[in-house]
């Protein structure tokens, strides 16, 4: 069976946009191959499932072939099945109470509030 490095990989399937930057997110721990964090030159093979963390939200992805070049990104996700789970949206969300920047610290009947609002 034929393995390549996982930084390699998650660049030539446009996961990230640069192999500098898959390597950074391998070294800063942003990436996971089957549960595990992974080095920049860890190998991986068809099979396996590589998280990546990008702006907040791990993109899930399953190996199902073995690329060595960046290509057209038609033909790059023929080397993997997404298995990302969509989004919610603002509203499905919920409601997150936000003050406003430079409102300073709450007063005691905002913090009453707030207390009230959270349950405690």
């Amino acid at each position: 069976m034929e393995k390549v490095r996982v930084d390699s990989w998650i660049w030539a399937v446009r996961i990230t946009k640069t192999r500098s930057a898959a390597t950074a997110a391998c070294k800063a721990g942003h990436v996971r191959v089957n549960g595990e964090r992974a080095k920049p030159a860890q190998p991986i093979g068809p099979g396996d499932e590589v998280r990546v963390r990008q702006n907040g939200f791990d993109r899930i992805v399953m190996v199902t072939g073995i690329i060595l070049k960046r290509t057209s990104a038609s033909e790059a996700a023929k080397h993997f099945e997404d298995k990302t789970p969509p989004r919610l949206s603002k509203e499905e969300a919920g409601f997150v109470p936000m003050r406003d920047r430079g409102a300073g610290r709450p007063s005691k009947r905002e913090r009453r509030d707030l207390e009230k609002l959270r349950g405690y």
